[in-house]
């Protein structure tokens, strides 16, 4: 999942909700498809926190912002 793109994933999670939300999937299905639903919310999360460390890095440099690089 490491070459995903963030809205990608989203997406396929919104896919997946919509199928859960229907209630016709078997047991078994409902059951496979939520754990791929919670690697894709782990990985969203994941981008959104990399995303939220890199602006916590926008500094103030005399009149301008500047991102510093990790």
């Amino acid at each position: 999942m490491t070459q995903k793109k963030f809205e990608d994933a989203m997406s396929e999670l919104e896919s997946i909700v919509e199928k859960l939300e229907k209630g016709d999937l078997t047991l078994d299905e409902s059951l496979k498809i939520f754990e791929r639903g919670m690697e894709l919310s782990k990985f969203c999360y994941q981008k959104l926190n990399q995303a939220e460390q890199q602006l916590k890095k926008l500094v103030k440099k005399d009149e301008d912002f500047q991102l510093e690089l990790m």
